[in-house]
């Protein structure tokens, strides 16, 4: 079984609190690195660790584990 880390939860927590790409822009996160996180790219510790600071949030309202049974 295979799995993939989702930054969908990331999404749907910006769209909850209002937050646009912008704010993230202008809080630290680069556009590359947002992009990168679109296209369901590997990021660093530390970027999730920014945006949960930035986004006052938890872990899990970043990133998700997905498997093959969850698809």
């Amino acid at each position: 079984m295979e799995s993939k880390i989702s930054y969908e939860p990331l999404f749907e927590t910006m769209k909850e609190q209002g937050i646009s790409t912008y704010k993230l822009f202008k809080s630290g996160i680069n556009s590359a690195t947002y992009y990168r996180i679109k296209e369901g790219k590997h990021v660093n510790l530390d970027t999730i660790l920014r945006l949960c600071i930035i986004m006052d949030c938890k872990i899990e309202d970043i990133i998700e584990v997905v498997t093959d049974a969850d698809r």
